[in-house]
């Protein structure tokens, strides 16, 4: 993976990473990768890790940093020969899954933030909220996670942006 051209894709949740996403991957022929669609596609598969992520998510508990690494490294040297780069879409969430991703699967070019207001957000998820039968798209719940993402996703925006890294 070190000559693949990676971007990580960071905005809030309704920011509209994967409706850019897409344009990208039909303009550009990335390959558009999802930690959540990942760990929900390995759990669905029914195998011996997904039956482990079953487990852990029934706890309510955190996936390992480790598995999701390797769920994305997976999935990214499966898609190698005929990607012409990677869009890591909502990750990393943290610093410290930044800085492993970089030093155990391959180094970032830039990453792209969708800088949107709290309210602009909301207003989306709401209104997907009623065709998208997501249990986590309500009002009291997209206020935790906008809180969660501007708390843990800064740091990682300031990192970036001290490299020069961040297009917004």
């Amino acid at each position: 993976m070190k000559d693949a051209r990676i971007i990580f894709v960071l905005g809030g949740p309704g920011s509209g990473k994967g409706t850019q996403c897409e344009r990208i991957v039909e303009k550009y022929g990335f390959t558009h990768l999802s930690s959540g669609d990942l760990l929900r596609d390995e759990v669905a598969s029914g195998s011996e890790r997904g039956k482990k992520l079953t487990a852990i998510m029934e706890k309510g508990e955190l996936v390992p940093l480790e598995t999701v690494l390797e769920l994305l490294r997976d999935a990214m040297v499966k898609k190698a020969s005929t990607s012409k780069g990677f869009l890591i879409d909502g990750y990393p969430r943290e610093l410290e899954q930044g800085t492993k991703f970089e030093k155990d699967v391959g180094k970032v070019e830039c990453v792209l933030y969708f800088e949107v207001a709290d309210e602009t957000m909301t207003k989306r998820l709401l209104k997907r909220a009623e065709t998208s039968g997501r249990v986590d798209d309500n009002e009291e719940t997209i206020k935790k996670r906008l809180k969660t993402f501007h708390n843990l996703t800064r740091p990682v925006i300031d990192h970036y942006d001290k490299q020069s890294k961040v297009h917004k």
